[in-house]
């Protein structure tokens, strides 16, 4: 059976890769090294690390979905896009490298509100001094959902797992900003998502 036959595949990341890369072509041509956090299928990591050439793309998840995420990885022999490592938000140090750029797609919306507390912390403390995060995903806007289907969405996450749900926002942007972080985009994507733009202003996490 080939190797790809056993690797989960994601609908959405095809749908979601061309309007993502629309926005990543503002944002990553003068980066060197970017990582992935929550690459899942691996599909994004193998898409935009193809489109980017010069940057290497370092893919991350956490430890349970690594294997099966590099895969995926190790099938595409792309030479700036190397094995995924493990990567636990919720631990006080990172196993990787400072860099030019984060991304990371339908992530803030799985993980519990604490661990998205340690995303930003964490983010705060590896990107260089003017490199730029990328989160994609659906979001509330002053405690209000965008669409009836994300709030639908969200009662299903909860029902899935508690921890989870969409988040507000006003609460991510203030995050973003106490890791030293300026907002300068907020992209509308298909599938009622959305695609933020935060540069980095400051050295470390205030």
């Amino acid at each position: 059976m080939p190797i790809l036959d056993s690797v989960p595949f994601s609908q959405a990341c095809e749908n979601n890769k061309l309007p993502i890369l629309e926005v990543l072509n503002r944002h990553l041509t003068d980066a060197q090294t970017l990582l992935e956090i929550g690459g899942g299928t691996g599909q994004h990591a193998v898409f935009f690390a193809r489109h980017f050439p010069g940057l290497i793309w370092q893919s991350s998840d956490a430890p349970s979905n690594v294997e099966i995420l590099n895969l995926r990885l190790a099938s595409a022999k792309i030479t700036n896009l190397p094995l995924a490592i493990s990567l636990d938000v919720n631990q006080e140090k990172w196993n990787c490298a400072c860099c030019d750029a984060v991304f990371s797609a339908n992530c803030l919306h799985i993980i519990s509100e604490s661990s998205v507390v340690n995303f930003f912390k964490g983010t705060g403390n590896l990107v260089n001094e003017g490199g730029i995060l990328l989160v994609y995903g659906p979001f509330k806007y002053r405690g209000e959902f965008t669409t009836e289907s994300n709030a639908r969405f969200d009662v299903w996450l909860k029902t899935r797992d508690h921890l989870s749900g969409i988040r507000d926002f006003e609460w991510v942007n203030e995050l973003a900003e106490d890791a030293g972080y300026s907002l300068i985009e907020d992209n509308a994507m298909p599938a009622n998502n959305q695609l933020l733009a935060w540069t980095k202003t400051e050295r470390a996490v205030r």
